[in-house]
């Protein structure tokens, strides 16, 4: 019987690495608009680098979640790039617009953020490559423990 997350999980996996695989793909689709264009607009340096690099890093993240494989580590660079949009692109609308307008544009960010920080918590559920993988490799130590060797 399995007692991590439940099946549900997925759920979240599909809605967070979805969404991170698209964002990721859009940067490069539409740079001036998503990609280089606006992290040249919201003051990030190094936008020729950064942008491909936040795009790459959402691409294989996002992919990496929706498969379930390496889940909590994919999790990590994830939480790291919505601190960095929140901080870069929604405390500036908080300073200039007031609370219910940031709350507004926020939305997504901290919806993916906290998708995220539970992914980080609970894995990827059973219907996942990690829980496979998991199974695989705690069958290979039972089976070549010592206890499990027939006299």
């Amino acid at each position: 019987m399995y007692l991590g997350a439940p099946a549900q999980v997925i759920l979240i996996r599909l809605a967070v690495g979805a969404v991170f695989l698209s964002e990721g793909v859009q940067k490069f689709l539409y740079p001036a608009d998503l990609g280089v264009g606006r992290f040249v607009k919201i003051g990030i340096p190094s936008p020729q680098f950064f942008a491909p690099f936040v795009g790459v890093v959402e691409i294989i993240c996002g992919a990496l979640i929706l498969l379930g494989l390496l889940t909590r580590l994919a999790a990590i660079p994830l939480i790291v790039d919505m601190l960095v949009a929140i901080t870069t692109t929604k405390i500036p609308i908080l300073m200039k617009s007031g609370f219910w307008a940031m709350a507004h544009e926020a939305r997504v960010d901290y919806a993916m953020l906290l998708g995220c920080l539970f992914l980080l918590a609970v894995g990827a559920g059973p219907i996942s490559i990690d829980r496979m993988l998991h199974t695989d490799i705690v069958e290979k130590r039972i089976d070549s423990s010592p206890n499990s060797r027939q006299t």
